[in-house]
């Protein structure tokens, strides 16, 4: 007597559950999934966008954060996986504006490539937007409440330690996509160099404050010393760095990697508000001046940097 044992499946989308195959084969008990190759866990459904917004926020601090709601009259929303963002549309000249934004769990250039991947997952915008408070290094244009707008980052980090103490850095400079940058010089060329704005305060007084291009130092310290060797450092290495956070490398080199995927990549820009002039004295005081400041100036960039969908 022959025993024929196996399956035979000819044609796609079959689905076998619940065989046993072979002598003394038992099927146990369980359900069938209810979907193959579905993903451990959930549904991956619920990690994909179901649309694209236009700019998606990354700030930092609870202040940071709380700047752009204001400015930007977002509105909170709970994400089933328990993340939480802050949604709103604005109206433009030329088109209606989809902004999302969200916090950091933490400082530094590991947790905001973390917000950057939440946002990516759930919204997928056409651009990132690092907005919050900086430290000022360039004492004529960096004065505490101006705001400096980045196309250019310079991730200082990166370093080879020698023997006696020989510490060569090596700096590692990222420019945002051309048409953010084409965008941001439009801007400037309307509003003057520095751009000279004035927003209302609570107390209904104006605010005013100057505006520049420049380029951004970051990495994962918190410079409280004028005399700093990264300051040095930064200066030497490009004179126009203007300002320094802890966070604008990780949003350049997320974009970085991203850039080998066929889908579009959006572009990034970082508008950080001086709250302090990175030495001694730094502190809180002018976190909230500093933080509305550059929520401020994010509006008034949105014309420029959402163009139209073709």
């Amino acid at each position: 007597m022959t025993g024929n044992r196996g399956i035979i499946s000819n044609g796609s989308n079959n689905s076998f559950s619940n065989n046993a195959v072979g002598d003394h084969a038992k099927v146990l008990g369980g359900a069938a999934s209810s979907h193959v190759g579905a993903a451990a866990g959930g549904d991956r459904g619920d990690t994909e966008p179901t649309s694209t917004w236009d700019i998606g926020v990354v700030s930092i601090l609870s202040d940071e954060l709380r700047a752009v709601v204001s400015e930007l009259d977002l509105r909170r929303r709970k994400e089933p996986g328990g993340l939480y963002f802050y949604r709103g549309s604005l109206t433009t000249q030329d088109s209606t504006v989809r902004v999302v934004a969200t916090q950091s769990q933490s400082q530094g250039q590991r947790s905001a490539m973390a917000a950057l991947e939440n946002l990516h997952r759930h919204y997928a915008p056409r651009l990132w937007a690092m907005v919050g408070v900086g430290g000022g290094i360039d004492t004529e244009r960096a004065r505490i409440g101006n705001v400096i707008v980045s196309t250019d980052v310079v991730y200082y980090e990166n370093r080879k330690i020698n023997p006696h103490g020989d510490v060569r850095r090596r700096g590692e400079h990222r420019q945002a996509p051309a048409p953010v940058v084409h965008a941001v010089n439009a801007f400037f060329a309307e509003n003057g160099m520095p751009a000279h704005l004035r927003r209302r305060l609570r107390s209904n007084a104006p605010e005013e404050f100057d505006v520049y291009p420049g380029l951004i130092g970051s990495g994962e310290a918190v410079i409280a010393d004028r005399d700093s060797e990264i300051r040095h450092y930064l200066k030497g290495y490009h004179e126009k760095v203007m300002a320094v956070d802890m966070e604008a490398g990780g949003l350049s080199q997320y974009w970085q990697e991203h850039s080998v995927h066929g889908a579009e990549n959006p572009g990034w820009i970082v508008i950080r508000g001086v709250s302090d002039n990175a030495d001694e004295k730094k502190g809180h005081e002018h976190h909230e001046l500093a933080a509305r400041n550059a929520a401020h100036v994010l509006r008034e960039l949105l014309p420029f940097i959402c163009s139209p969908q073709s």
